[in-house]
């Protein structure tokens, strides 16, 4: 790629911790903040953010549409809850561990502490958040 080309390109872009925006899809009993998005970032093909679940709470059945879903776990316990041949299936992680949400999989987000926050990093392949509530996975 020439220089000339280069210099079309939009410039990188920083979302301070301090600036990450709460005006994003959000799902009762968890609070998402979004890092990278078209509105904070010009973000074309991808949102990034994190997830807050407080001790105890769980989100909302939901999914994501259309949209992939990679999850990294910062801190806690959180339990991820999807049906598998229609049998509620359970996945229980730790800090450093990853989870991959398919398209239109239904699921919730479970923490199981009593003391401690659990917090995820979040990457969807759309440039905004995409959550669709349910009544049941």
């Amino acid at each position: 790629m020439t220089e000339r080309a280069n210099d079309r390109r939009p410039k990188l872009h920083h979302t301070p911790k301090t600036s990450l925006s709460a005006m994003t899809a959000q799902s009762s009993g968890m609070r998402r903040l979004a890092g990278i998005s078209a509105d904070l970032s010009g973000s074309e093909r991808i949102w990034m953010g994190e997830a807050h679940v407080s001790p105890g709470s769980r989100s909302e059945n939901h999914h994501h549409g259309a949209s992939e879903t990679a999850i990294y776990v910062v801190s806690g316990h959180p339990v991820f809850v999807f049906l598998e041949n229609n049998v509620e299936t359970r996945i229980e992680t730790g800090p450093g561990d990853y989870v991959y949400v398919p398209p239109f999989v239904a699921h919730r987000e479970e923490n199981p502490s009593r003391d401690e926050e659990a917090v995820v990093v979040l990457a969807r392949t759309t440039q905004e958040a995409i959550v669709v509530n349910v009544l049941g996975l």
